[in-house]
């Protein structure tokens, strides 16, 4: 955790700077609102500034606002103290505005030391002036070193003036650099005080900010030839090049007593309001209905808050066309998302200039006349929209595309970051240290020449998916299929009140697949009254006759003969002569009939009428579904051949 200072000499500080400097340390905390991922958003911002007293003409020190050591850091406070600032505070006659700093108070007990309680915080104060001090003395050298043990860094700033009251700056400085050598936890940096110098270090000090801020990924890139000497791959750090912000800001109901947000609005509305802290009931006068979330932890109350900046789903997007830019001077590291295909289609609503030319074709003979106009300029046009097109919503914010040609072919559309968006570019010249010898640079140059040269094709760049998920089907194959468990049908099913003909057609469906061999005997003992005078003639007419045939092995029908017919012949029976011959002749074999009612059974309880079955798939027991089914359901036909005599 880094607590950062900021110290700002307004004695030496210009009005237009203070208030490049001002809108700065704005852009920081609204940064570090909607940085925050974690279950609270610190208060790690302090803010002070020295000025000089024009009725005792004294160097005074104020703190705009300090951070409390356990509370949350509150945007409304932090941007009131900003806009308070002193704007007459500068001295453009003083010889010596930064005589003073007053970093002995700040370096103390009674100030920085007093924010922050955690063991592992670290401490960062930042001082921003146009002019420090030529020496640096006794008192401010101990309070430097003391700070140094308790690893509290400091950081000098100057912004650099072409004003004629400051001819000695560059006296000054070199000597207070001088003076701070010595102090590791000490440095001093002169920039120009430019809007763009500002942005790069709100970038940085919001970097110092976050806790989730993540170290840099560490990478090798690797070559098949050495690059030099035996050494045939570099080390890197890759940093994100954007990071996205927010896409507008949420309204949200809080609690009056605590400020707190009343996250369950649904059950709000059913249950009635109730305070997150207390858990009391609210009224409908002590909810504060005009609130807006900014980020996860930040809110902000205000008097009134329009509904319509709820983001709404939109099934197409105006790109509002602003600028045209040379592509050469478009940096690939501010381009982020997917990139889409742009091509003309059918427009109804483009007025043709002449009745022989159609609206479609001319809207097509435009965009291509418009793509190869920008290609021959290799120039590219910047869009503007108020939709973001990956999430098809529209935003609070501004969103930046860039319109890129090609030759003879579609347009690309592609996002663009904002300034917002942009991170900050780290600083090569920490990691290099000297220049590139000769030596060094002929050997790079060789080894990149042994590297094949070819023009990008993505079709020979293939990732792979579809050689390791064959793999991972053909490896499956071989292993099987599992076959899936079903519940087991309750022994005594439970009847429901229907009709006496659905009854009867339940149950004889049930019996044609429950019924086990004792059950089948047991029916059979039951209707034998019935059955035994036309089972001859019924069977003449079935198997003799083949009327009617029954080819589907999954359809249950119900033909007039009960399952008894399948049933192996018992001693108990009397049947005539005729039909147990042709039982006989019928019976299946009792391992294959066995089987064939086992499979019926535990495939499911009861089986539908007219459901395909499908059977799981296991290679290591193989089953001729072919033959099963015809054994299950088809009767076999009877073959009744004459007996040869044997010639003796």
């Amino acid at each position: 955790m880094v607590l950062v200072c900021f110290v700002i000499d307004l004695r030496s500080l210009p009005p237009q700077l203070l208030r490049d400097v001002k809108q700065s340390l704005l852009e920081v905390a609204n940064f570090y609102a909607i940085s925050s991922e974690s279950e609270s958003l610190r208060d790690k911002i302090g803010l002070c500034y020295v000025f000089r007293n024009r009725i005792s003409s004294s160097d005074e020190l104020k703190i705009a606002y300090s951070p409390s050591p356990r509370g949350n850091f509150d945007l409304r406070d932090f941007h009131h103290a900003v806009n308070h600032l002193p704007t007459d505070s500068f001295l453009p006659e003083i010889d010596d505005p930064g005589a003073d700093l007053k970093l002995s108070y700040i370096l103390s007990d009674q100030v920085l030391y007093s924010w922050g309680v955690d063991k592992d915080i670290v401490r960062k104060v930042i001082v921003l002036s146009s002019c420090f001090p030529q020496y640096v003395d006794s008192h401010l050298q101990k309070s430097l070193m003391d700070a140094a043990d308790k690893c509290v860094s400091v950081e000098f700033l100057l912004f650099e003036q072409k004003s004629g009251h400051l001819t000695d700056t560059l006296q000054n400085v070199s000597n207070f650099l001088r003076s701070i050598s010595d102090l590791d936890n000490c440095s001093l940096q002169t920039y120009l005080p430019n809007v763009r110098v500002l942005h790069g270090l709100v970038k940085q000090w919001i970097e110092d900010l976050k806790d989730d801020m993540e170290k840099p990924l560490q990478a090798r890139f690797l070559f098949k030839t050495s690059l030099v000497g035996s050494m045939n791959q570099i080390s890197c750090n890759l940093y994100v090049s954007v990071n996205k912000i927010v896409d507008g800001f949420s309204p949200c109901q809080t609690c009056r007593c605590h400020g707190m947000l009343l996250e369950d609005g649904i059950r709000n509305r059913i249950h009635g309001y109730s305070c997150s802290v207390t858990g009391h009931g609210l009224e409908t006068c002590n909810v504060i209905e005009n609130s807006v979330k900014v980020g996860e932890k930040t809110l902000l109350f205000l008097p009134s808050f329009q509904s319509s900046m709820k983001f709404q789903r939109i099934a197409s997007i105006d790109f509002h066309v602003i600028e045209r830019i040379n592509l050469g001077s478009l940096s690939e590291g501010s381009i982020m998302g997917d990139s889409y295909f742009v091509i003309p289609s059918a427009c109804h609503e483009v007025e043709a200039a002449s009745d022989d030319i159609d609206q479609s074709e001319l809207n097509a003979q435009v965009f291509q006349g418009l793509c190869s106009a920008l290609h021959s300029l290799d120039q590219g046009l910047v869009c503007s929209s108020n939709c973001n097109i990956e999430t098809m919503r529209e935003v609070a914010f501004h969103c930046y595309y860039i319109l890129q040609p090609s030759d003879n072919g579609p347009m690309l559309l592609r996002h663009l970051a904002g300034s917002e968006e942009v991170s900050r570019v780290p600083d090569l010249n920490r990691c290099i240290l000297s220049s590139i010898t000769e030596e060094i640079q002929d050997s790079i140059q060789a080894s990149l020449s042994t590297i094949e040269l070819k023009d990008y094709d993505p079709m020979l760049h293939e990732r792979g998916f579809h050689q390791k998920l064959n793999m991972l089907v053909k490896e499956s194959l071989q292993f099987g299929s599992i076959p899936p468990k079903f519940e087991e049908a309750p022994s005594e099913p439970k009847l429901t009140q229907l009709d006496s003909s659905e009854e009867m057609v339940q149950s004889t469906s049930r019996l044609h697949v429950e019924l086990t061999e004792e059950e089948s005997s047991k029916l059979d003992m039951i209707e034998e009254d019935k059955m035994g005078t036309h089972i001859a003639e019924e069977w003449e007419q079935l198997v003799v006759n083949e009327v009617p045939k029954i080819f589907s092995p999954v359809c249950i029908s119900k033909p007039k003969l009960d399952q008894s017919v399948l049933s192996p012949s018992s001693g108990n029976r009397q049947l005539d002569v005729k039909t147990s011959r042709i039982l006989e002749r019928l019976e299946v074999p009792r391992q294959l009939k066995t089987k064939a009612v086992s499979s019926i059974n535990t495939g499911s309880g009861i089986m539908d009428t007219c459901v395909p079955m499908k059977k799981p798939l296991i290679p290591s027991q193989y089953i001729d579904t072919t033959d099963q089914g015809s054994i299950t359901s088809q009767l076999m036909k009877p073959n009744f051949q004459r007996l040869k005599r044997k010639h003796k």
